[in-house]
């Protein structure tokens, strides 16, 4: 298949900054909707997908992920849904990785629930990959199915193993639930950096409706924050990666844990991303529904002028902040889950 190169005369200097002064230059792309596992706080056991044909190519995802390059993008982090089951992602890794070697993007890196990894490692680092977010919310195989509906964590774990075997630097994602995991997150702590990985601990985020009660699984990071420090010394760390983690360090292993907290403390002040789906919709927040339709825009024109007008024209009003809120009587922020938003 052909490479779409970003002609020079195309690229911008002039960085994108939303009407908060913030500057976007970090990009998450959802490559498909579909997902290996029916996590119970992320999706519907019987979850809908979306049609194939409503999918971007991996053709337009190049065309479209190297016009945010122009843009100024600097961080690029492919998403699902679960991005290793959609065919020919290793193809569109390959091809995003020459802006890795002109160095117009700084980091080509992907979210994975880990299932595919070992299968994938060694040709994900080939391609300039250097570190990934695994998410894994348990280490208890029991449990794992339960929250996973079916899911095998032994995969996972081989995935890790090869990951690590290829030099690629993990980051472990933990969505706190009360119910599933909430004792057994400082193991989960002392297991990941006892393997030299990273871990950032999630509050449940209200996107999308689901079968379970979020209301009864909702843990508040605040609360766990006070239990691990009843254990071990966490020293605040002023570091910024680009997400919306607050980190610190445990003195007793010397490894790193990061606190996302949508519900509990509002993450937006120095929001520096997009997101967009799998159909080409530019999401401008997380929490709130307002777009724009890339996809039209990019079918419609052999040019990537347009496209890159309606990207800034939408950065322009970026909101502020989300909306997310958790109880039994409230709706949840936005109707699209997270699978379909991109993770």
């Amino acid at each position: 298949m052909s490479m779409t190169v970003l002609p020079a005369s195309s690229r911008v200097a002039t960085p994108m900054v939303d009407p908060f002064g913030r500057t976007i230059d970090y990009v998450r792309v959802s490559v498909t909707d579909r997902c290996d596992l029916r996590c119970t706080y992320c999706m519907a056991e019987r979850q809908t997908f979306l049609p194939r044909a409503e999918l971007l190519s991996l053709e337009e995802l190049d065309r479209l992920c190297s016009v945010f390059v122009g843009l100024g993008t600097r961080k690029l982090r492919l998403t699902g849904g679960e991005p290793l089951v959609r065919k020919g992602f290793i193809d569109l890794v390959a091809r995003l990785s020459r802006h890795l070697a002109s160095g117009a993007l700084d980091e080509l890196t992907l979210t994975t629930n880990g299932t595919r990894l070992a299968e994938h490692a060694e040709a994900l680092a080939g391609h300039g990959v250097r570190r990934i977010n695994v998410s894994l919310d348990t280490l208890d195989p029991a449990a794992y199915r339960r929250i996973t509906r079916g899911g095998d964590l032994a995969k996972v774990l081989e995935g890790l193993a090869a990951a690590r075997g290829a030099g690629i630097a993990i980051k472990i994602n933990t969505v706190a639930l009360k119910q599933d995991n909430g004792a057994d997150l400082p193991a989960m702590i002392e297991w990941a950096h006892n393997l030299g990985m990273e871990i950032t601990l999630i509050e449940t985020m209200p996107m999308g409706e689901i079968e379970a009660d979020r209301t009864g699984q909702f843990l508040s990071l605040s609360d766990v924050r006070r239990d691990l420090e009843t254990r071990w010394t966490l020293t605040p760390l002023v570091r910024r990666t680009g997400g919306p983690a607050r980190y610190a360090r445990v003195e007793q292993t010397g490894g790193t844990v990061g606190f996302i907290t949508p519900l509990t403390h509002t993450f937006c002040g120095d929001c520096n991303r997009v997101r967009v789906t799998c159909t080409g919709t530019l999401f401008l927040c997380l929490g709130q529904d307002d777009h724009a339709d890339l996809r039209e825009t990019l079918r419609a024109h052999t040019d990537d002028g347009p496209v890159a007008e309606a990207i800034r024209a939408a950065v322009a009003r970026k909101p502020k902040a989300h909306d997310f809120r958790i109880g039994l009587d409230v709706a949840p922020a936005v109707r699209r889950s997270m699978s379909v938003t991109g993770g």
